[in-house]
């Protein structure tokens, strides 16, 4: 936060920047699910929030922003962990095991909201228009919700809709990915997907090794 504070600040609408944050939030959330920092039950339950988030930001009129004091950003970025350390000091328990899985209700329910938020903003996509970039980021929202389910199917579906607004290598690679699991084989046109994600990727992409073994048949 201190580095990007040092950075000139840019206008940004309110629309931009809450999607922004909301979007560096579901990302933060999957590399802690990733890193085993939380549990799945969380992690679901968590996304689902700031999915919802999401579909209220899409809402938001674009307005630039005035210029502010950054001081209180900054304090805040040195207070905050220095505040953390403090209450762990007192009340942590490192040795404390882990929360047990959600009850089976509270699964049930979980499993109610995300199909409901699923059902909207596919009503919501039907009626924005297809060469809108926030049509495409909402494509991947869904398809990023449907993957949370395990329906790859669907996963794979809403990211190649997503791929119409505007090519990113590293979500055709996911796209391609979920296909080739789908289809239990690589077809031609996974194959084009996969070769096309390598070929626009950055060099130092983290994904390249994964895609190359899916090419070359080791299932990852």
């Amino acid at each position: 936060m201190l580095i990007a504070l040092r950075r000139p600040p840019a206008a940004r609408g309110r629309r931009e920047t809450a999607l922004a944050l909301h979007r560096a939030q579901l990302t933060e959330l999957d590399r802690d699910l990733a890193e085993g920092r939380i549990e799945a039950d969380a992690h679901q339950a968590a996304r689902l929030e700031v999915q919802r988030r999401l579909l209220a930001a899409a809402d938001l009129k674009d307005e630039a922003t005035r210029g502010a004091s950054r001081l209180p950003l900054i304090i805040t970025a040195i207070l905050v962990p220095l505040a953390a350390e403090g209450l762990y000091l007192i009340n942590g328990q490192p040795d404390m095991p882990s929360a047990h899985a959600a009850s089976a209700a509270e699964t049930a329910q979980q499993n109610a909201d995300a199909e409901q938020l699923i059902t909207t903003l596919r009503a919501r996509l039907a009626t924005m228009d297809p060469k809108d970039p926030m049509t495409g980021q909402g494509y991947v929202l869904l398809g990023n919700a449907e993957a949370g389910r395990d329906h790859l199917k669907e996963a794979a579906a809403a990211w190649s809709r997503a791929l119409d607004s505007g090519f990113d290598p590293a979500l055709a690679a996911q796209a391609a990915e979920a296909q080739l699991r789908v289809d239990g084989k690589l077809t031609d046109q996974t194959r084009a997907l996969f070769q096309r994600a390598l070929a626009e990727a950055p060099p130092d992409a983290p994904w390249k090794n994964l895609v190359q073994q899916s090419l070359s048949g080791v299932m990852p």
